[in-house]
């Protein structure tokens, strides 16, 4: 496996991509493999800053072009600072989230224009993409029921409509069909051990 590699994971919130993360981090750490687990926004001293303003409910007025330029500054820094040189020194960087949340998120759900968005990810994330992406696509009615049942504190995203998580969801499914060699699509409603076996044996054949 020279060079690395970079596997992200996306999908809305309440998907369970998070502790898949945790999962495979554990599993390719006890076999000794070399990991790096990073998460957007944030992942850095100066993204979690980014990540704070993001996330604060008390940034309502938050404009969505500058929601946008903030997720794409704490990208571009994660990518310089940890993600290229994880995967440079030949590290397993998984990604909690990484550039096509951007275009889901604020392309999709936010309305704005996608063309520039992709332009933006590309600098940000200086022209790398993962090696493999794995999408949790859930029904945005299901992960609102899980977002219920969590006695924890909200977000600003996660406090949307529910119709914005559906233009989510279908963002996503667009860019996965835009992309079907690197988009690996699971299904987020399964049993957690069944996907957690999924996603190893569909990254085994880069570790051999």
């Amino acid at each position: 496996m020279p060079g690395g590699l970079f596997i992200s994971f996306e999908g809305i919130d309440y998907c369970g991509k998070s502790t898949q993360v945790k999962l495979l981090a554990s599993r390719l750490g006890s076999e000794g493999y070399g990991i790096l687990v990073v998460r957007e926004p944030g992942g850095t001293q100066i993204s979690e800053k980014i990540r704070d303003i993001l996330l604060d409910n008390a940034n309502l007025k938050l404009a969505a072009e500058a929601e946008l330029l903030l997720y794409e500054a704490s990208r571009a820094q994660l990518t310089r600072e940890l993600i290229i040189p994880g995967k440079d020194a030949g590290k397993i960087v998984l990604s909690d989230r990484y550039f096509d949340s951007s275009t889901a998120y604020q392309g999709y759900g936010r309305g704005l224009d996608i063309e520039s968005i992709h332009k933006m990810n590309m600098i940000a994330s200086a022209g790398i993409k993962p090696d493999t992406t794995f999408l949790f696509d859930l029904p945005a009615e299901t992960a609102q029921t899980r977002y219920a049942s969590v006695p924890l504190f909200k977000d600003r995203l996660e406090e949307e409509k529910i119709d914005f998580h559906r233009r989510v969801r279908s963002g996503f499914l667009a860019i996965a069909a835009a992309e079907p060699f690197r988009f690996k699509i699971l299904d987020a409603d399964d049993d957690i051990e069944y996907i957690s076996g999924k996603i190893y044996t569909e990254i085994s054949q880069f570790l051999r």
